[in-house]
C-alpha cells in the first residue's frame, strides 16, 4: 500500500468512535484521547458482482482410460464438429486423456488423431504433451522418458532446451528432482543442454530438498561438465536459501562470491540478508547491512525500509526504528500498512500501547488505511496492557468489518477477558474465532479450556468474599 492520492484523500474516514472518558484512567497529559476509525467502506470488484456468472468448471471429455473408448469419443468429437479442430484443440484432447491414461496408451491415441484426421498436424509441443506425461509416470528408470524422446526423434523432432526444460520441471512437480539431475546429464550429451531458466530452476528445487553442500555439488558438476556457470539469479537463489536456514555467516560469503565472479549483488540480495538478521534479532547487523549496500551505490527500496524498520521495532529499538521512517519519507518512499504496523508492533512490546495509537491515527492522516494485521497487534496490545474496554472497542470493528483474529489477539483477548471474570463474553469471541475461522476449531477450544482451568484454580486461591467475581459459566 502506497500514499492515497489528494483527489482521493477526501473519501478516506478518519471520523471516530466516540470513547468514553473512564476507558484509559490516569492518562498521561502527553497522550490525547485515541479513536478508532469507521468500518470501511467493502467494495465489490467488477468481476465478483451478482451479474458475474460463475465459469463453467472444465469438464474432461475422456471418462475411461480405455484406449478403445478414448479412440470413439475422439471421433465423436470430430463428427460433431463442423470447423477443423486446430492445433490447440488436438493438444488439449491429448493432454485431457493423457491426465488418465498410460504413456503407451496416449501414443495409440496420438497415432489415431493422426490416421483418421489428416488434418491434425502434430509439432512439437504436442510430443512435449507426451514427455510431461512420461515425466509423472513415476517410472525410476526414466524409461518411459526416453521412449516419448525417441518417438519424438523418430518422428523428426530432436529434443532441444525447451524440451528439456519441460522435463526437469514436469520431473520436479512429481517429485524426482534427482531424476532430474540425472536427465539434464544425459540431455546435455544430446545436445539439449539445459539454459540458465532451466538451470535456476533446477537450482531451487534442489535447495527446497537437498543439503546446502549437495547444492554446491551439482553446481561445480554443471560447471566442470557443461560449462554452466552460476549466475546473478543463482547466487540470489543461494543466498536466499542459506539465509532461510538461518545461516547468514553461509550468506555473506555468497556475497563475496559474487562479487569474486564479477556480479554486483542488487537490492533484492541485501533486503534478503538484512531479512535474515532481522529474524533472529540481530537489530546492529541489520543496519550494517542498509550501510553496506548505500556504500556500495545501491539504491534501497520501500521493503529495505519496511524490513529495517520491522528488525528494530522487533529487537525495541524503537527510536532507531522512527528514524528510519524519517529517512524512508525523505527519499520518497510512502510508509504503508507494513510500515505503520512494524512499528506498532515494536511499540507494544514495549508497552508503549498508547502511542501506538497514535500512530495509528498519524498513519490515517498520512491516507494509509489499516489492515487486519495492524488491528490484531492494536488489540493484543491493549489487552495485554489491561486496556480491555478499548481493546473491546477495536474488537466490535474488527467484527462489523468481518475481519479474522489472529492466534495471539485471540488468546490475549479471551485471557483478558476471564482474568476479569467475564466468562460469557469469552465464549462469545470463541464463538466468533470459529465462525470466522481465524484460529482453527482445536485451537480456539484449547485456548479457552486452558484459561478457564487457570481461572478456576484462581478462583479456588480467593478468599470467599473475592470469589463471586471469578465466577465460572456461560
Amino acid at each position: 500500500m502506497g500514499k492515497i492520492p489528494p483527489s482521493l484523500r477526501s473519501s478516506v474516514s478518519t471520523s471516530i468512535i466516540k470513547k468514553p472518558q473512564s476507558l484509559i484512567p490516569n492518562e498521561s497529559p502527553s497522550h490525547k484521547p485515541h479513536h478508532f476509525p469507521k468500518k470501511p467502506a467493502r467494495k465489490i470488484p467488477p468481476q465478483l458482482s451478482e451479474k458475474t456468472q460463475e465459469p463453467t468448471a472444465f469438464r474432461n471429455p475422456f471418462s475411461s482410460p480405455n484406449i478403445s473408448d478414448a479412440k470413439k469419443v475422439f471421433t465423436s468429437i470430430v463428427a460433431a464438429t463442423k470447423s477443423p479442430l486446430d492445433l490447440r484443440v488436438h493438444n488439449a484432447l491429448l493432454q485431457s486423456y493423457a491426465a488418465i491414461s498410460t504413456v503407451n496408451d496416449s501414443i495409440s491415441l496420438f497415432n489415431h488423431m493422426i490416421k483418421t484426421h489428416p488434418a491434425f498436424s502434430p509439432d512439437r509441443s504436442t510430443y512435449h504433451v507426451l514427455l510431461s506425461q512420461s515425466c509423472k509416470a513415476g517410472d525410476e528408470t526414466l524409461g518411459s522418458v526416453h521412449q516419448v524422446l525417441n518417438f519424438m526423434l523418430t518422428n523428426g523432432f530432436s529434443p532441444d532446451k525447451v524440451t528439456t526444460d519441460i522435463a526437469v520441471r514436469s520431473l520436479c512437480s512429481a517429485g524426482n528432482v534427482d531424476l532430474a539431475v540425472e536427465l539434464v546429464k544425459q540431455m546435455a550429451m544430446k545436445n539439449a543442454a539445459p539454459d540458465s531458466y532451466t538451470y535456476n530452476f533446477l537450482v531451487k528445487c534442489l535447495c527446497k530438498s537437498r543439503s546446502v553442500s549437495s547444492v554446491y555439488e551439482f553446481i561445480e558438476s554443471m560447471k566442470s561438465s557443461l560449462n554452466l556457470k552460476p549466475d546473478l539469479v543463482t547466487y540470489t537463489i543461494l543466498i536466499d536459501n542459506v539465509t532461510n536456514r538461518e545461516n547468514l555467516r553461509e550468506a555473506t560469503k555468497l556475497v563475496e562470491m559474487l562479487a569474486e565472479e564479477g556480479f554486483k549483488p542488487d537490492c533484492y540480495i541485501y533486503n534478503t540478508i538484512m531479512k535474515g538478521f532481522c529474524k533472529l534479532n540481530l537489530g546492529k547487523e541489520a543496519v550494517d547491512v542498509f550501510k553496506k549496500m548505500k556504500e556500495e551505490g545501491v539504491e534501497p527500496d520501500l521493503v529495505t525500509y519496511n524490513t529495517l524498520i520491522f528488525g528494530l521495532s522487533k529487537c525495541g529499538r524503537i527510536m532507531e526504528a522512527k528514524k528510519y521512517l524519517g529517512v524512508m519519507v525523505e527519499m520518497g518512499h510512502f510508509p504503508d500498512a507494513v510500515t505503520y504496523t512494524s512499528l506498532m508492533n515494536g511499540m507494544c512490546r514495549k508497552g508503549d500501547v498508547l502511542g501506538a495509537m497514535e500512530l495509528l491515527e498519524e498513519m490515517q492522516a498520512q491516507g494509509c488505511q489499516p489492515n487486519v494485521c495492524t488491528y490484531n497487534t492494536l488489540l493484543h496490545g491493549l489487552c495485554k496492557s489491561k486496556l480491555l474496554e478499548k481493546g473491546l472497542e477495536l474488537y466490535g470493528l474488527m467484527k462489523e468489518c468481518t475481519m479474522k483474529l489472529d492466534t495471539a489477539s485471540y488468546a490475549t483477548l479471551v485471557r483478558a477477558l476471564c482474568r476479569e471474570g467475564r466468562v460469557a463474553d469469552a465464549y462469545e469471541v470463541f464463538d466468533y474465532a470459529v465462525e470466522s475461522k481465524s484460529v482453527t476449531d482445536v485451537a480456539a477450544y484449547t485456548t479457552l479450556e486452558g484459561t478457564l482451568k487457570w481461572l478456576k484454580k484462581a478462583r479456588e486461591q480467593v478468599v470467599p468474599g473475592e470469589a463471586t467475581r471469578l465466577h465460572v459459566g456461560r
